[in-house]
């Protein structure tokens, strides 16, 4: 069984290089556009380099934004940002300072003995879907199907388990042909027909319909937790070491996400040019995951923590068996840094900077037009 999914994967790699090679030509974006997986910043002659990764997912626009927009310049910082990184793996073998990651594998790589904590939110949750090809109108059409669900979902994914129990299938990945793949790769592969299902978070869900070779399925995404109140979906995490040699620039990187987070809600339409640019999405596509998160979804990227958020999200955990008991000591979390950093408190950001101008409840319409609006520019009709 297992030679025989390799030699499947080995097939479907193939086929996904000549996909993307013909959807690399297919967007037309500035000079430059493409590429981006690995950039840096020129920041101060002999700096100490910081370098920071994200994956490839839009819960961790703020970093490719600290970047383009200016902010790691402005901060005086050197920072070289990595797109697509393997976080906790590149922390533990001392190769990264700084990076965007899921709450779950912060936590575990820490449990492990990487030297990684959390030093600020990123992303409360929601934005995260199951994607399948479209004429799959049940889930239990699911079993024994193609699926991008990861290694060992029922021990790993707890979105996965939460939906598997609710809807009555499932959750042990023996049951399905299950595939470990960026992001990406899911949705080029569901897009020739090589995959039926796969879990994402945006732009790849949206990228799908928008393209109109798969659905999101409803009951899959998850905002708020069980008990009706926010969890933590992912973290700005930091290496502990990096942390301890520079402690100065350590609360200066936090800062530079919190004014990363300021731009992406009060100016979105910029902010969705950079996450066209990084992303390699068209522009609407790149629109439609900010709006999610910033008003339709709530005001789900922020930067402060609360211990109420944390144990939320090990509770969860817990209770779906995706984390063991030792996620309760939560010394994992470390606030000095943040504290230190000056980024201002959220709530009364949210309260004077972007309730009075894009207001929960809005539009997606209405909110784009604002988004124009703002940068004195006209939205024409049809886009």
């Amino acid at each position: 069984m297992e030679t025989r999914r390799r030699k499947q994967m080995n097939r479907l790699s193939r086929v996904l290089l000549l996909v993307m090679v013909f959807y690399s030509s297919s967007w037309i974006f500035p000079a430059g556009a493409r590429g981006t997986e690995r950039t840096s910043e020129a920041g101060p002659a002999g700096a100490y380099v910081i370098k920071m990764g994200y994956y490839n997912c839009d819960h961790m626009t703020a970093a490719p934004v600290a970047k383009d927009a200016g902010i790691f310049d402005e901060l005086g910082l050197n920072v070289e940002v990595i797109g697509n990184a393997k976080v906790p793996e590149a922390m533990a073998a001392g190769r990264m300072d700084v990076g965007y990651i899921g709450f779950e594998r912060t936590v575990r790589a820490y449990l492990k003995g990487c030297p990684i904590f959390i030093s600020a939110m990123n992303h409360l949750g929601g934005s995260y879907y199951l994607v399948v090809r479209n004429d799959i109108t049940d889930p239990r059409q699911l079993i024994g199907k193609k699926l991008a669900l990861g290694t060992d979902p029922e021990k790993n994914s707890p979105e996965w388990v939460t939906f598997s129990e609710k809807v009555g299938i499932p959750a042990e990945g023996k049951y399905y042909e299950t595939f470990n793949m960026a992001d990406k790769d899911e949705f080029f592969a569901l897009k020739i027909g090589s995959l039926d299902g796969y879990m994402t978070c945006d732009p790849w869900a949206s990228m799908a319909e928008y393209e109109k070779c798969g659905r999101i399925v409803p009951e899959f995404t998850i905002t708020k937790m069980p008990s009706g109140k926010w969890g933590t979906c992912c973290v700005l995490s930091m290496n502990s070491n990096f942390a301890q040699a520079h402690p100065d620039l350590a609360a200066k990187i936090i800062l530079a996400h919190s004014k990363a987070i300021r731009f992406i809600y009060t100016h979105p339409l910029k902010s969705a040019e950079i996450f066209s640019k990084n992303y390699s999405v068209p522009l609407e596509v790149a629109l439609m995951t900010i709006f999610k998160k910033t008003v339709e979804e709530d005001r789900t990227m922020r930067w402060d923590i609360h211990d109420e958020n944390i144990q939320e999200a090990v509770n969860w955990n817990l209770n779906m068996k995706t984390l063991d008991g030792a996620a309760e000591s939560r010394t994992y979390v470390r606030t000095e840094y943040l504290e230190k950093a000056g980024t201002g408190d959220f709530d009364t950001f949210i309260k004077e900077k972007v309730d009075p101008v894009f207001p929960l409840g809005m539009s997606y319409e209405d909110w784009k037009k604002k988004a124009y609006e703002i940068e004195g520019r006209t939205l024409q009709a049809g886009l």
